[in-house]
């Protein structure tokens, strides 16, 4: 997988056309928030989208497929990682979760940032495919809380409450294979936060594009 790049163009002042494009991979337990925050994040910062998974789990509730995940079933996903279509996928609480290589791709060859909110599996895949991508864990203000965050879903039997809630105490354990840690105990602070990371690393220098000054 080749790392993201824009066509080239030097004649933009503000430095991103040109440029190596932005990767931003978001991992957090479930029920920490990294999905809304990832929403939110292309509501605030212009020139990102949010890049939308496959899975073989049943959609909930509010959920709308293309929008949320792309929902399939199990041999559907099994002949698309067969064929090589994912750039990481990996089984979560039992379910099939995966990237597209060609949604990402297009992203970036539209010249857009991107913003994946993945589990710690997909997540070590990327950082190997994408070494220059961006990589952010957010963790809950305690475990009371996100317990108290699965329920309020009511979309979960007791035994996936449960499960998650193991599940969560594995994956905080990676949090230092990040960059960066985002405590989500107030949404807008956390938001604000992650927008700020993203902000700056757009200006890191190995992504900036300083043809308009004919370097």
């Amino acid at each position: 997988m080749k790392a993201p790049h824009t066509s080239s163009d030097s004649s933009a002042p503000d430095g991103q056309s040109g440029s190596r494009r932005l990767l931003v991979v978001v991992s957090a337990p479930s029920g920490a928030g990294k999905t809304s925050l990832c929403e939110w994040a292309v509501t605030a910062v212009p020139g990102l989208v949010h890049s939308v998974s496959h899975t073989t789990r049943s959609p909930r509730p509010h959920e709308v497929q293309g929008r949320d995940y792309y929902f399939v079933d199990e041999p559907t996903f099994r002949a698309m990682a067969g064929r090589g279509e994912f750039a990481e996928w990996a089984v979560v609480h039992g379910r099939f979760y995966g990237t597209s290589c060609a949604v990402l791709e297009g992203h970036f060859a539209a010249g857009q940032d991107v913003i994946l909110d993945i589990d710690t599996q997909g997540a070590a895949i990327l950082r190997e495919r994408y070494p220059d991508g961006v990589f952010v864990f957010v963790v809950p203000p305690s475990w009371e809380v996100l317990e108290q965050r699965l329920r309020l879903r009511h979309s979960d039997t007791e035994t996936d409450i449960r499960r998650r809630l193991e599940r969560a105490r594995e994956e905080v354990r990676h949090y230092a294979e990040y960059q960066y840690v985002i405590a989500n105990a107030v949404f807008a602070q956390a938001g604000e936060e992650l927008k700020a990371i993203i902000l700056a690393e757009r200006r890191r220098s190995l992504r900036v594009a300083m043809g308009f000054l004919g370097v």
